[in-house]
């Protein structure tokens, strides 16, 4: 028999509408004590949850990361017991035994043997900074969804706009935008409209605009977008304000600035960093588990001594979203020692590979600079590197001058 690790436990099965609650109470060398009950999910049967596990004298309890009906019976717990909450992948009952009753009871019995890995859960100021920050990526997101549409309603009216202009939606194209839906100009004075750079392009513009099909129809769901994408706008702003309010205090000032000064990452993915991780690295003591934990790393896939390539995990999407973007933010710092990393990868194992490695690099050089809370440096060369990269800019001219082909840009 597995001595037990907690003597007083509970395993909570979630779900929306009802919880079922296992309570194993019992010395460690003891059988357990067993106890199941039923609780809804309204505040008032989850503070009488609460009551009769502090009754029982439980000092933990555990419950599946189900969807999001965990978060009111973690919210309202947290003050009363240690809540743990568990991957559902690595707590899977046995096939044919899986109801609510026995789920509970496995949970329970996990917890009380010290079988279950905790979730990483950021205290309540971060998880409401990640709602913020989850937020303005998923406006932003519907913001591109909402120009593509009005994109395809100017293609099916014979509006090639898209084609000469960069951006459809800039100060030149949404003046002509509004020219056309208004239907008083030519193509020659809609092209007029244009501004700074894209005067250059008058021509081309009046070209593609000539002789288009714009209906009345086409008008109204182009001027229904315009009104949903300045909505979207006017809340991506008001997004972005009160994260930066938020980055104000204390807990996150440092941090936010440090974070700053790591090639590729400016404040809105400064922001979203901290919202995933924290500021506090004590959940990750190592650069190894936060990047497994992120999905950055790939997995272990060793047989009979052979190591196979593998796909990195899901790990945290929204982290690795930003980490990717600051990556090829990253790309553009010359002469930085990430992009001469992305450059080295590449020729390996291609672009998109290497942005993933190198959103990897960006996460080490994240956990390090949240440990230390020093800004990064970058990297100088030494007085030796400094000679070898001479040297070899020394020969491959002396190559050139003899006839010998040598690589592009050397």
């Amino acid at each position: 028999m597995i001595e037990a690790v907690i003597e007083r436990c509970a395993g909570i099965d979630v779900g929306k509408k009802f919880v079922l609650v296992c309570v194993m109470t019992g010395g460690a060398k003891d059988e357990p004590r067993t106890q199941i009950k039923k609780f809804g999910t309204i505040v008032s049967e989850l503070d009488r949850l609460a009551a009769w596990l502090v009754s029982e004298g439980c000092t933990h309890a555990v419950m599946e990361s189900t969807g999001s009906y965990w978060k009111p019976a973690f919210n309202l717990l947290e003050a009363h017991v240690r809540v743990i909450l568990a991957n559902a992948a690595d707590v899977q009952n046995r096939r044919g035994h899986k109801t609510d009753p026995n789920d509970s009871r496995w949970l329970a019995h996990l917890l009380r043997h010290g079988m279950i890995r905790p979730s990483f859960i950021p205290p309540l100021a971060i998880r409401e900074l990640r709602d913020l920050t989850r937020r303005r990526r998923q406006l932003i997101g519907e913001n591109s969804r909402e120009r593509n549409r009005v994109q395809k309603v100017l293609e099916d009216a014979n509006v090639k706009l898209g084609d000469v202009l960069s951006d459809v939606f800039c100060v030149s194209g949404r003046l002509m935008l509004q020219a056309l839906l208004d239907g008083h100009l030519s193509a020659e004075q809609i092209a007029e409209l244009a501004k700074k750079k894209a005067r250059m392009k008058i021509p081309q513009i009046a070209a593609s605009i000539a002789g288009h099909r714009l209906t009345d129809h086409q008008r109204f769901l182009i001027r229904h977008a315009l009104r949903h994408l300045q909505f979207l706008e006017e809340e991506v702003e008001a997004l972005s304000q009160e994260i930066l309010r938020r980055m104000e205090d204390p807990a996150l000032a440092e941090a936010f600035q440090l974070l700053q000064s790591i090639p590729g990452i400016k404040e809105e993915s400064a922001a979203s960093i901290l919202a995933e991780v924290g500021a506090d690295m004590q959940q990750f003591p190592s650069a190894a588990q936060l990047s497994s934990w992120a999905g950055l790393c790939p997995a272990n896939h060793e047989s009979a001594g052979v190591k196979k390539s593998v796909r990195t995990n899901r790990g945290n999407v929204w982290l690795k979203g930003t980490l990717t973007q600051s990556a090829w933010a990253a790309t553009n710092r010359k002469g930085s020692r990430l992009q001469a990393r992305y450059h080295a990868l590449r020729v390996r194992c291609g672009n998109k590979r290497a942005i993933v490695a190198l959103g990897h690099t960006l996460l080490i050089t994240v956990h390090a600079v949240l440990s230390t809370r020093s800004p990064y440096r970058e990297a100088q060369l030494t007085e030796e590197t400094q000679r070898q990269e001479e040297r070899a800019r020394y020969h491959l001219r002396c190559l050139k001058k003899l006839g010998y082909p040598t690589l592009a840009g050397e």
